[in-house]
């Protein structure tokens, strides 16, 4: 005897309002990328966006308020020419291996734009490349794949190792994950949110195999015992992206700068907004590389905090990786670490925890002050002694 029949429920699809309905479908499914808490809550120490814990050189600051005159109603230099110039010859390049931009996250978004073809295809140009694929090791930066998905790019995420560790090129070569072939791959070097610094050495060997454009994401060079930049100016695919944010202490400025051969700047130029940088942004940094020094004092205390905090996190039983950047990322013992950062919080600490599942076992902790330093380590010491 047949059993009874079971009508099959329904699936309810959820239909798009008249609003919606005018939004491209690619856009309303995207999952937009999640920055830091900028908290309004007073008296926190605030160690969870990797801001530089000192402020800009006291000239900087001066010459910052001198350029708020009559200047403020013209339009800045379109294409940060003066500034261009300076890293130029600092870092001993034409201008015409410079692009500066809103940040640097507004350039690796004009170089998924001018380098990675807006479609799911797995079609191959005579070279050999795939034309849309946006490819980064997983964990990294989390805007990669907000970019590719908001250009309609295929995004190829490849696991690092437990520890961070970048795989083996003999590894990446017999795996079938890493594409050398990706029109636009990003290393973040050193990685965020692991901390770990990746050898000059190896990122010139995985350049060399690489047929696409290979961006060397360098947010955290300053605090690292080496960087890559030397690539950008070796190599005719590679550039490497700089940002006067972590180091430099001018987030609320938004300037950034990539370094790279000459036709790949050259395009990034075609597709950036006009007057794309602040006139004062341009200032400060202009302002900024008058005052290196300054900035590398800061830096010393920056890395000796680190490597104390790291000693006496390991001490009351944290897992602390190794790091060549201004921040910490840790496993803390017996509690989560959700449950750690909901702790440190009521005790006027704020650190970032991250909900995917590669790092929701960790805690980032930026380096501060050595009081910000020392104000963390009280909390964690009576959160472990209250939990012990």
């Amino acid at each position: 005897m047949k059993p009874p029949h079971s009508p099959m429920k329904k699936r309810t699809v959820k239909q798009p309002t008249p609003g919606e309905r005018l939004i491209r479908p690619l856009v309303r499914t995207l999952h937009p990328y999640t920055p830091g808490e900028q908290p309004k809550v007073p008296d926190l120490v605030k160690l969870n966006t990797n801001e530089n814990p000192y402020p800009p050189a006291p000239a900087v600051l001066k010459t910052i308020k001198a350029a708020v005159d009559g200047r403020l109603r013209r339009y800045p230099d379109p294409t940060a020419e003066p500034l261009r110039a300076r890293l130029a010859k600092l870092h001993r390049c034409s201008p015409g291996n410079i692009i500066v931009g809103n940040g640097s996250d507004e350039l690796l978004a004009l170089a998924t734009r001018a380098f990675v073809e807006p479609t799911e295809s797995t079609r191959l140009t005579a070279q050999g490349m795939s034309l849309s694929t946006v490819q980064y090791f997983d964990p990294s930066y989390s805007l990669y794949p907000v970019l590719a998905g908001i250009h309609g790019a295929r995004h190829n995420a490849v696991p690092l190792h437990d520890d961070f560790e970048l795989p083996s090129l003999s590894r990446l070569r017999r795996g079938v994950q890493w594409d050398f072939r990706a029109a636009l791959s990003f290393i973040t070097t050193p990685n965020a949110p692991g901390g770990r610094g990746y050898a000059t050495a190896d990122l010139d060997a995985l350049a060399g195999l690489h047929k696409g454009v290979l961006i060397l994401d360098e947010a955290y060079s300053d605090f690292a015992e080496e960087n890559a930049l030397s690539l950008a100016l070796k190599h005719p695919h590679v550039i490497v992206s700089r940002t006067f944010s972590k180091a430099y202490s001018l987030c609320f400025q938004r300037v950034g700068y990539f370094v790279g051969p000459v036709e790949l700047i050259d395009a990034l130029h075609r597709i950036r907004d006009s007057y794309n940088v602040n006139g004062l942004g341009q200032v400060a940094a202009e302002a900024t590389l008058d005052h290196l020094d300054y900035y590398q004092a800061n830096f010393r205390k920056i890395v000796a905090a680190r490597e104390q905090t790291a000693k006496s996190l390991a001490r009351l039983g944290f897992e602390v990786f190794p790091s060549q950047t201004n921040f910490l990322l840790v496993r803390p013992p017996r509690l989560s670490a959700e449950a750690w950062m909901h702790k440190l919080r009521e005790k006027k600490v704020l650190v970032r925890w991250f909900a995917p599942p590669t790092v929701r076992a960790y805690l980032r902790i930026t380096i501060g002050t050595a009081q910000q330093m020392d104000t963390l380590l009280a909390a964690v010491e009576t959160i472990a002694t209250a939990e012990s």
